[in-house]
């Protein structure tokens, strides 16, 4: 399965942070933001990704991840001159995707908790598979409608008056077809090609699935100031809670098999002494403690 990172757009809402770096490019606590999308989508075994952004910006992520060995994985990148909707990733990144089934995520998006992704991705085969979060403020977002069942009756972009709390994250599985489908769409009213229109597309189809993410996973979206903010307070609780990490691509990349420990411990030893060098080297040593 391919990777997709949108990490365009204009970045408006955090002005005039965004003057100095891309949104995703802003820090999440520790970490560059587009460290967590990425480091996401290696933990659910993807290995060759392809990041979009503006073209003043792309040198900046190109500088920043390279081309993705050090992890064990590929990384492309492609321009989106003008930000016309998510589903535009899938036109831009046509030929990287091929004949694969892909998946796509947004770089101002953060998950953690859990193992419903790993699930899903595990038991994708066709179709189309997205999420459902529970939130307070579902006019913001793409909202899915469920039946006594639990299965999607309709999903609704922003509606004013919406059908459940369950607001749709950015991410989403598809297979091939979502070529076929994103080349068909027709722009919304704001000039956009909407990814809930490809969604209501496989739904259509009788070929959508909705997984409800539970109360103890945690979705944030870094995209403001205020949720920047918070994801960042987010972080640093869980990390110095729990002595983990979230969003290091060294470690999702060992846990998922791309990187051996010995690898592993050369690839901590090139970071330059500081906090994120002492926990890969902690990581390293308490891999060898279990292993021994």
């Amino acid at each position: 399965m391919k990777g997709i990172i949108l990490a365009g757009g204009a970045g408006s809402r955090l002005y005039p942070l965004t003057l100095v770096a891309s949104k995703q490019l802003q820090p999440v606590y520790d970490k560059p933001m587009v460290y967590y999308p990425l480091s996401t989508l290696i933990e659910n075994g993807v290995r060759e990704f392809c990041l979009i952004s503006t073209p003043q910006d792309l040198p900046k992520f190109a500088q920043l991840l390279g081309d993705g060995k050090k992890w064990g994985i590929s990384i492309e990148y492609r321009e989106q001159a003008k930000p016309a909707g998510i589903a535009q990733a899938f036109l831009i990144a046509e030929s990287f995707v091929g004949k694969e089934a892909v998946t796509l995520i947004l770089g101002d998006n953060i998950f953690y908790g859990a193992d419903t992704f790993r699930k899903a991705f595990a038991e994708f085969q066709s179709g189309a598979t997205i999420f459902g979060y529970h939130v307070h403020d579902p006019e913001r977002y793409g909202v899915v409608e469920f039946d006594a069942q639990g299965q999607a009756l309709s999903i609704e972009e922003k509606p004013k008056n919406p059908k459940s709390n369950y607001a749709v994250p950015g991410l989403y599985i598809y297979d091939n077809d979502v070529l076929d489908i994103t080349r068909n769409l027709k722009p919304s009213p704001r000039g956009e090609l909407e990814i809930t229109d490809v969604n209501v597309a496989y739904l259509k189809r009788g070929n959508l699935r909705v997984h409800r993410l539970s109360r103890g996973f945690a979705w944030l979206d870094a995209g403001t100031s205020s949720s920047l903010h918070d994801a960042s307070a987010y972080v640093q609780t869980i990390e110095k809670r729990q002595g983990i990490k979230i969003g290091c691509p060294e470690e999702a990349a060992y846990r998922a098999g791309f990187l051996s420990l010995a690898e592993l411990q050369e690839l901590a030893g090139k970071i330059p002494n500081c906090e994120y060098h002492d926990y890969l080297n902690q990581f390293v040593a308490e891999i060898k403690r279990q292993q021994s």
